[in-house]
């Protein structure tokens, strides 16, 4: 099998065009948390690691891709990054260690998206937060996307480790209420209201 099917590449560890869409809210959520240690769980090639670490937190991350980890290295030697993916055993020493957990664009491309809550679960210490970003669906943006005939647009079954779940705010928190998690809040980002290019909820451990 082609190497191409089984890695996500990452041609630099620049930052892509969605990211001018959920940085700036997840970081200020970040700033009125105050964590001690910060996680991103996917990070991909870092840049998101990097803008947490230029605003002053102590931030590790982790993602699948050992393409992704080595750009992040070379870019950030500063900030420590693990090739590890959310159906993986953490390193022992995570456990109970991170006050936020940060998981941007990431759950929209699992098979098994329980792994998400679950390893976030058992990184967290009691009380900490999940800040979680995923491309937005509802009814209105539904119904424009079939008005426009532009489902095969979006869901195109050429891009290789493209989105395989589509989320909801509603199915989003059944997620991880179902594994105990509180729901803290929702934000949509982008486009206009309800018309959402993505999205971004809090959701905290007890």
């Amino acid at each position: 099998m082609s190497t191409d099917a089984l890695t996500y590449h990452y041609d630099s560890a620049q930052p892509t065009h969605m990211h001018a869409v959920f940085v700036p809210p997840v970081l200020a959520r970040l700033q009125a948390l105050q964590p001690t240690r910060v996680l991103d769980l996917g990070c991909g090639n870092g840049s998101l690691c990097r803008v947490i670490r230029d605003a002053g937190m102590q931030v590790e991350g982790c993602d699948p891709s050992e393409e992704g980890v080595q750009q992040a290295k070379a870019a950030h030697p500063d900030i420590p990054f693990v090739c590890l993916s959310v159906y993986d055993d953490p390193p022992p020493e995570w456990l109970g260690q991170f006050d936020v957990i940060v998981s941007t664009e990431v759950v929209e491309h699992l098979y098994d998206p329980r792994a998400l809550p679950s390893l976030a679960k058992r990184l967290l210490k009691p009380g900490g937060v999940v800040l979680v970003t995923t491309p937005y669906h509802g009814y209105l943006k539904n119904l424009v996307i079939s008005l426009l005939n532009q489902w095969d647009q979006h869901h195109t079954p050429f891009w290789l480790h493209g989105h395989i779940k589509f989320w909801s705010r509603k199915t989003l928190t059944q997620l991880f209420e179902d594994d105990a998690f509180q729901f803290v809040s929702f934000k949509g980002l982008g486009r206009l209201p309800w018309l959402w290019m993505t999205m971004l909820l809090e959701f905290k451990k007890p």
